[in-house]
């Protein structure tokens, strides 16, 4: 099903590639999102949906000091993010706070809470600990994973535990379980990793995969989507690795992102560079107590649909988000910084 994007829009003055769902913003459906300028000063803006739904409101904006890849929003606070970004050849991430009377302020600033030092190669993402308050967040870069605990009050951030992905291939990003905090996914050119992060040692893994993203569904245990390099998108049980439980034909060209609804089960965001947005729903037969290989041996034995595909972009979409404040809308951004908001409540599965 082919439909033009009937969303709300805003304009970023710059290229982007990110932005997030401020999920600690339980008042607003609100994003965060920042620019990739190589020559400009680089902006992020705080928006928000307007309270009758028809406009999308630039609440603040704020001047970030490099290239912004990777942004997301403190899943408990929400003045507080992280942003990777770059300045020539050299790459860092820090944790950033919105000050507290944005609103009435001329020329708002941005703190500083922490930079994520100590990074031997280039930094790829941030993941906050998915649920709830907690002082831990993870970094990653090109061949380690850092476990930092952050202390706000303090403004400082330290390592507790770095580990090694190996020599073999380039970490390129990852995902935390939200049914096992104690799990974090990574991938790389080449295989998908599963880490415990008690041990920071690796559990297991899926080879001859390049992943360009993944994403837990968060209603359905053990269930792990990936956008693949070859355009397709594949859903994995996480107990059997062996192959993916279903197959998804995903884009005409590179799948960038997926995104998992926080509400809905099955129901799933991709983003490419084909330019467009498309709404699937996936279903698998199995619970989450079969674990036997018979009730899995083929993916043809699932369902999806694509519920809907958003085709009015200029540009390749990198940027992907749920709101978990209104799960039935979404945000997406392409690259040249154009940030639309649709409603999915037409294709939502009736419960």
């Amino acid at each position: 099903m082919q439909g033009a994007t009937t969303g709300i829009g805003y304009g970023l003055k710059y290229q982007a590639r990110c932005i997030s769902d401020v999920k600690a913003d339980t008042d607003h459906t609100s994003f965060l999102t920042g620019t990739l300028s190589l020559k400009e000063e680089n902006e992020v803006h705080l928006i928000r949906v307007s309270s009758d739904g028809n406009e999308l409101i630039c609440e603040g904006l704020f001047s970030h000091p490099n290239e912004i890849w990777d942004l997301a929003s403190c899943p408990f606070d929400q003045r507080i993010f992280s942003t990777v970004f770059s300045s020539g050849e050299s790459f860092g991430a820090a944790i950033w706070q919105i000050p507290e009377l944005y609103g009435q302020l001329n020329s708002p600033q941005l703190e500083r809470i922490a930079a994520l030092d100590g990074h031997d190669s280039k930094i790829k993402c941030v993941l906050w600990w998915p649920t709830g308050r907690h002082d831990k967040l993870v970094s990653i870069d090109e061949q380690n994973l850092y476990l930092w605990s952050l202390d706000t009050s303090k403004k400082t951030a330290q390592v507790q535990t770095k580990e090694s992905a190996g020599m073999l291939h380039d970490l390129s990003g990852g995902a935390w379980d939200p049914h096992d905090v104690n799990n974090l996914t990574s991938t790389s050119d080449s295989y998908i990793q599963f880490w415990d992060l008690r041990t920071m040692k690796k559990t297991n893994s899926i080879e001859h995969v390049h992943a360009r993203n993944i994403d837990y569904d968060t209603k359905k245990k053990y269930m792990l989507v990936t956008a693949e390099d070859e355009s397709g998108i594949h859903i994995w049980d996480t107990r059997m690795l062996n192959f993916p439980v279903i197959e998804l034909p995903g884009h005409a060209h590179w799948t960038w992102a997926v995104k998992c609804n926080p509400e809905y089960e099955g129901l799933i965001l991709s983003a490419g560079t084909d330019s467009a947005v498309n709404l699937w729903l996936a279903s698998t037969p199995y619970g989450d107590d079969t674990t036997s290989e018979s009730s899995m041996e083929s993916p043809s034995k699932n369902v999806y649909q694509m519920l809907n595909s958003y085709s009015d972009y200029e540009d390749s979409v990198y940027g992907l988000t749920w709101s978990s404040r209104q799960p039935w809308m979404f945000a997406s951004l392409s690259y040249d910084g154009r940030v639309v908001v649709e409603s999915v409540k037409a294709h939502l599965p009736r419960k």
